[in-house]
């Protein structure tokens, strides 16, 4: 079944239509149900006007009901999809706002290191908010016990309806994210270094770190030259020109 708003049988005069390039200011004749048309005049791509497309921004079948998503309505849905996840992983934490609060630091720094050609950030952001959703057991000696598989994480994804190649690679992220240098992965190596970056500005506001011990983690333990980089930008006094200077 297709929705009645692209469905031609419910269709009416106006269904086809001119609109103007605003590139060029050329005629583009558009049909309803197009997303976009390529502009004759100049070759640039045209959204359709009259669309409204904030259905597509959160339904799992808008592809198949739109064709092509333009570039506009995708960076829209990945917005969204960041979003929801964080409303579900503050709905899991409830009250515990040092948790809440750390993931949010995480999804921060990723959005930070992210590469503007960076192809799956719905992957990192959802591993940034989901990768301390998981309680804590602990086995007969006290110890916190790995649960592996991370359920609550990919019980949060299954409700958002994400797909399932999306969910695997979250999941192997939190399940490999204290191990990472045993993966190739270069979004665990992200979201390892996004993570280290939150947990030494806690730190740090917390007065739990010397400068001399700062510098040893950023220099032995990020993963990514982009991490490492911010780290001498959040924290200027560990950069290597200032500490020769120092010392």
């Amino acid at each position: 079944m297709k929705c009645p708003g692209q469905d031609p049988r419910y269709w009416k005069f106006d269904a086809i239509f001119d609109a103007e390039c605003p590139s060029c200011g050329s005629k583009i004749e558009f049909f309803k149900d197009e997303t976009r048309r390529k502009c004759k005049n100049c070759g640039e791509y045209v959204l359709n006007p009259k669309m409204d497309f904030g259905c597509a921004a959160h339904c799992k079948f808008a592809k198949q009901c739109f064709g092509d998503l333009p570039p506009e309505l995708i960076k829209q849905k990945e917005d969204l999809f960041k979003d929801r996840v964080a409303v579900e992983m503050k709905m899991r934490l409830k009250n515990d706002f040092k948790r809440i609060g750390h993931a949010s630091r995480v999804a921060s720094m990723v959005e930070r290191l992210i590469g503007v050609d960076k192809a799956k950030p719905a992957v990192l952001f959802a591993a940034a908010y989901l990768h301390d959703v998981e309680p804590a057991v602990q086995g007969a000696n006290g110890d916190n016990v790995d649960q592996g598989d991370k359920a609550v994480a990919r019980d949060i994804l299954e409700k958002l309806d994400a797909p399932q190649e999306l969910i695997e690679e979250v999941c192997s992220i939190i399940k490999n994210l204290d191990n990472p240098k045993d993966h190739e992965s270069g979004d665990l190596k992200l979201v390892h270094d996004a993570h280290l970056l939150a947990s030494l500005q806690e730190k740090i506001k917390k007065d739990e770190l010397n400068e001399d011990y700062l510098s040893e983690v950023i220099d032995r333990d990020f993963l990514t030259d982009s991490g490492r980089s911010l780290a001498y930008e959040l924290f200027p006094k560990t950069t290597p020109q200032l500490r020769a200077v120092t010392n």
